[in-house]
């Protein structure tokens, strides 16, 4: 007669092998060239648009830039008008010009909406079964939203910390967009095996969102901040990261926390283990922490019709 122990032992191994088994038949590996390849096939940001994100992350940028910068894009503008003239805003009369619209929405709402165009607009591909966008766009403002307020009680550049948390999981959007039939399998391993979805990337991908965010990054050569914060936001602990990678590893864990993304897959909102050194960097009292989830729930209702 078998020992209990030696039984548990042997239920133990035969997950593992099942486990195994079924990764082994959804594999669906994407060599690191490929992702390279696929990169470079992206249209690059233009100029243009480099510049305007930079402004963005100046908070000195006045009134009168963002209007003319809005002004120059016929897409943005439109969205913009579309955006003041929401029922969230509740305007007494049809807002017609651009001056009146950013008035009315305020300069951090308009930024957000230029951010967010500028990106959306270069990931279109394939419909990758599964993947909920929408949510993805949720999630990520609503990171951004967190990391800003972190960032403000650390006494910190907000506009900056708001750019780093949208894109903190741009490689999401490399991998589903390029790659869709693969990101499916990714999902659907996630699903079957209630694991992290950067444990189920790396094991049917032999890759993952932070490898493909952390690329793009770099040939779209946005700052070396940025780039920090994308590379580390699930490891904010690796030496030389700008301090910008613990406050986006944090917000992003709050957020999940928040449940704010409305999404049909419970294990999007799996929230993530919280590296303790990145924690203690912040050296936030609990008073902050409770004002900031009040703040970000709050801030990411008033933002939530530009997603």
């Amino acid at each position: 007669m078998s020992h209990p122990d030696e039984q548990k032992d042997l239920t133990a191994e035969a997950i593992k092998q099942k486990e195994e088994r079924a990764k082994q038949a959804m594999q669906a590996y994407i060599a690191l060239e490929d992702v390279i390849a696929q990169i470079k096939d992206l249209p690059t940001i233009s100029t243009v648009a480099q510049e305007l994100m930079s402004h963005l992350d100046d908070e000195q940028c006045s009134l009168e830039t963002i209007c003319e910068k809005v002004s120059l894009d016929q897409s943005l503008a439109a969205k913009t008008l579309r955006l003041a003239n929401s029922s969230y805003y509740g305007a007494n009369s049809k807002v017609v010009t651009i001056q009146q619209a950013v008035s009315m929405l305020g300069i951090t709402n308009v930024k957000n909406l230029i951010r967010l165009t500028i990106i959306a607009e270069h990931f279109q591909g394939e419909v990758c079964a599964g993947f909920d966008f929408k949510s993805f766009w949720r999630h990520s403002v609503a990171t951004a939203i967190c990391a800003e307020l972190i960032s403000r009680h650390l006494h910190m550049k907000h506009d900056f910390a708001f750019t780093a948390g949208l894109l903190h999981d741009i490689g999401r959007l490399v991998l589903v967009t390029r790659f869709p039939k693969e990101y499916e399998a990714v999902l659907n391993y996630q699903k079957q095996n209630d694991c992290p979805l950067l444990n189920a990337e790396r094991a049917i991908l032999n890759t993952d969102h932070v490898i493909a965010g952390f690329i793009l990054a770099m040939h779209w050569q946005f700052s070396d901040a940025i780039q920090d914060a994308i590379r580390g936001h699930h490891q904010p602990d690796e030496p030389g990261l700008n301090s910008i990678a613990s406050i986006i590893h944090v917000a992003n864990s709050i957020v999940h926390g928040l449940d704010l993304t409305q999404s049909t897959n419970a294990n999007n909102d799996m929230v993530p283990d919280i590296c303790q050194s990145a924690w203690d960097s912040l050296a936030l009292a609990e008073a902050d922490y409770h004002a900031i989830f009040k703040e970000t729930s709050l801030r990411f209702e008033g933002i939530d019709q530009i997603v």
